[in-house]
């Protein structure tokens, strides 16, 4: 038995230190895993093995959702002291993005506004927030400038993300047929539950039944094949499709 437990730790180790190889670890870890292989095993799981599995990310997704909820405000807190002291550019796209992300969509457009002065005026991340705020204020014209300018400059970033927003801020500003075509092309293109729905959440507040219907039905479709996770990831945005339905008939 003592050479079946001793044995059991090498393979352990041994696994562990082919992870080691293939995830591009430092060399010393292949040293503590076959010199130590019972204690340097335990070391490389809590520090290394553990934080890049989908369960830790998993926990850390609940920890942030948790404090947004708790602190909603520390983020922008955060990155509000970070720029005070440190006024970079860096600490400045920080602050634009919590700006945002906590509501204050007017602030949040002015930030991306000064970010994107000077080196970064192409940068195809500021002028995505810049996008989403303008979006928020329904500042539509300004917010498709930025998107076109994406699509032209960076054709590679965020595609799916950017079609889909620039298909609702074309709906915003009125233009329901370059809405629809964008909603199309994203729905032919990528295939996703995201593009279904924001399609069909369009379509009903355009009066659409038909092609609201048919996409239902092939959201109800795709729903045979999620697994639990994929079902709990994609509720909120169900909940979304479910509550325009049902505005909608009333």
């Amino acid at each position: 038995m003592p050479f079946l437990g001793l044995g059991l730790h090498v393979l352990i180790a041994l696994f562990f230190a082919v992870h080691s190889y293939r995830t591009g670890q430092n060399m010393y870890w292949l040293f503590i895993l076959l010199a130590f292989p019972l204690l340097g095993s335990v070391v490389y799981f809590t520090v290394v093995y553990l934080p890049s599995t989908r369960i830790d990310r998993g926990a850390k997704k609940v920890v942030a959702a948790a404090t947004k909820v708790l602190d909603p405000t520390k983020e922008l807190r955060e990155a509000k002291a970070a720029f005070d002291y440190t006024p970079t550019a860096q600490n400045q796209m920080r602050l634009a993005a919590a700006t945002l992300n906590a509501g204050f969509a007017e602030e949040a457009a002015t930030f991306y506004q000064a970010c994107l002065k000077g080196p970064f005026a192409e940068d195809p991340e500021i002028r995505y927030g810049a996008a989403q705020s303008l979006h928020e204020c329904q500042r539509y014209d300004e917010a498709v400038a930025f998107l076109k300018a994406i699509r032209v400059d960076s054709p590679g970033y965020r595609p799916e993300q950017v079609v889909l927003l620039l298909a609702g801020t074309l709906a915003g500003a009125g233009c329901h047929h370059e809405a629809e075509e964008q909603f199309i092309a994203a729905v032919q293109q990528f295939g996703s539950f995201q593009t279904h729905a924001e399609y069909a959440i369009w379509a009903v507040n355009t009066g659409d039944w038909e092609t609201a219907e048919r996409l239902r039905a092939e959201i109800q479709e795709s729903q045979k094949r999620w697994n639990r996770h994929t079902r709990k990831l994609n509720t909120p945005m169900l909940r979304r499709v479910t509550t325009a339905f049902n505005e909608a008939v009333r």
